[in-house]
């Protein structure tokens, strides 16, 4: 039997009847899509041209099949966003990794047990073995592969989102808890039989854990449905549903176009051609302003001091007044590698002569073109067995005829060592940093990332920061430690820090 037609031309179904709104909404989307690429390009954020990859897509899908295309697009386009990294991830991550250590080592010392934590690496007091929990045991892995076949399966299954979320929030419990008991059995492995032994239990224990997992989420959906039986998928859901929205209204205001309607003028939307052309004229203007972010150059003018040729920080004085003497600290070859080939580098360990113990470490990288020349230093402590503690805010003194104040990020961090006849010993210490652009100066991480936003999206310029930190012990407590830093912050600070406006 044919449908009949609506009053307004359509079908019964709606599908013929919603054409100019779903055309708005492609044009919408598409031409979204292309802003938002261009935000993300102007800015440096990868992640957010990949979002608008899926906008767009999903616009191309509403302009092809309409309503019923751009609808049945939205769970697989959105599922995608598993593929896009985020830093959101690698925060994740860390902190995952610090509590699988700190569990694992907790229920190690509980079974008698002497094992020392730093940070993220497990180690034997006696020195039989030493393990760092990495980005692979954290969970993290684990975690994103187990909720994108739990949402997967869920939305398959389930017939409720609550109920789909549900079972994807079991994942994190689930996968924290296997990834502690995977390090457990390396520590108990490497206890009985040595390092060796551990190494292959890290090895091959990750496969029959996440198999447990995931058995372990599979058993919890059927147990849901037992209990639930209406949160099941079946076929008559959604049929059901479509019924009670009225599929013999072929006027009812539902679909994509409602909203794009509202800011989409009709008369672009008079054919998929002019839905085209449009989107060519959008993409472009998209394509002239990405050169014109491609021209600008790097700004000339940064906050630090340079040496001959412009690429590195002007290099630390060897001696300071009051015994202090300059040790230079390479740049490691794993530094070289990650790091874009344009980063500068200036840093010294400074010793106090009348007693070695005191010690300040002081590094300074300056940033090629690439925003990722520097990044915060909480995920580098916490990789290299720092514990952060607390963090709090800080001002230094700049000395000199036009004395300020340099704001400053610091953290307390601390971690352990083998004592010299056994047992642990903790080494407490400060860590100091902030970050000086051309024309500003900005203690925390998200400042220099907004701020240099801000100067690629409206004033054309790719500026290099600067990245300064200073770190020294505290066991002579809290108070002398910052004394210590700011004493050799008056003598190095003039040296490659400008003095502030």
């Amino acid at each position: 039997m044919e449908a009949a037609e609506s009053p307004t031309g359509g079908t019964a179904d709606g599908q013929a009847g919603d054409t100019a709104p779903a055309r708005r909404a492609a044009l919408a989307a598409m031409v979204g899509g292309l802003a938002l690429h261009l935000l993300g390009y102007a800015v440096q954020q990868t992640r957010l041209s990949i979002v608008a990859l899926l906008v767009f897509v999903w616009g191309v899908g509403v302009l092809a099949g309409r309503r019923r295309w751009g609808g049945a697009a939205v769970f697989p386009l959105a599922f995608m966003c598993f593929a896009i990294p985020v830093d959101v991830l690698d925060t994740l991550g860390f902190y995952l990794r610090l509590g699988v250590a700190s569990v694992a080592c907790g229920t190690a010392r509980t079974i008698g047990l002497d094992v020392i934590r730093n940070g993220t690496q497990l180690l034997s007091a006696h020195g039989s073995y030493q393990y760092d929990v990495d980005a692979a045991c954290s969970g993290v892995r684990s975690l994103m592969a187990l909720a994108a076949l739990s949402l997967l399966v869920g939305y398959l299954s389930l017939q409720t989102w609550r109920a789909r979320l549900l079972v994807l929030g079991l994942c994190v419990p689930y996968a924290f808890a296997g990834n502690v008991v995977r390090t457990f059995a390396i520590i108990l492995s490497a206890e009985w039989f040595g390092q060796r032994a551990g190494a292959i239990v890290h090895e091959w224990f990750g496969f029959l854990v996440f198999a447990i997992v995931l058995a372990l989420q599979i058993v919890s959906m059927r147990l849901l449905k037992r209990w639930r039986p209406e949160v099941e998928r079946t076929e008559a859901g959604p049929r059901a549903r479509q019924g009670r929205t009225g599929s013999g209204d072929a006027t009812v205001k539902t679909g994509p176009g409602v909203w794009a309607g509202k800011f989409v003028p009709a008369v672009l939307v008079a054919s998929p051609g002019h839905v085209m052309a449009a989107v060519l004229v959008a993409a472009g203007l998209a394509a002239g302003a990405a050169g014109g972010f491609d021209a600008a150059q790097a700004n000339p003018e940064v906050g630090v001091l340079l040496r001959a040729g412009g690429r590195d920080p002007a290099e630390l004085p060897s001696f300071l007044a009051g015994g202090w003497m300059g040790q230079d600290v390479a740049v490691s070859a794993t530094e070289r590698a990650i790091l874009p080939p344009d980063t500068g580098y200036s840093r010294k360990n400074y010793i106090w002569l009348r007693d070695s113990s005191r010690q300040v470490f002081v590094s300074v990288v300056l940033s090629g073109r690439d925003r990722t020349s520097i990044h915060r230093p909480e995920l580098c402590l916490l990789g290299q067995g720092w514990t952060i503690e607390d963090r709090f805010d800080h001002g230094f003194a700049y000395p000199g005829p036009k004395p300020g104040t340099v704001p400053a990020t610091v953290l307390r961090v601390r971690h352990e060592i083998p004592g010299p006849r056994g047992g642990r010993v903790v080494v407490p210490s400060l860590v100091a940093y902030w970050f000086v652009g051309h024309d500003r100066v900005v203690a925390g991480h998200w400042a220099r990332m907004g701020w240099s936003a801000v100067d690629r999206l409206f004033r054309l310029q790719t500026n290099r920061w600067a990245y300064v930190l200073v770190q020294t012990t505290a066991f002579d407590g809290e108070a002398a430690a910052l004394a210590r830093l700011q004493t050799v912050l008056d003598q190095t600070l003039p040296a490659f820090e400008k003095p502030p406006e």
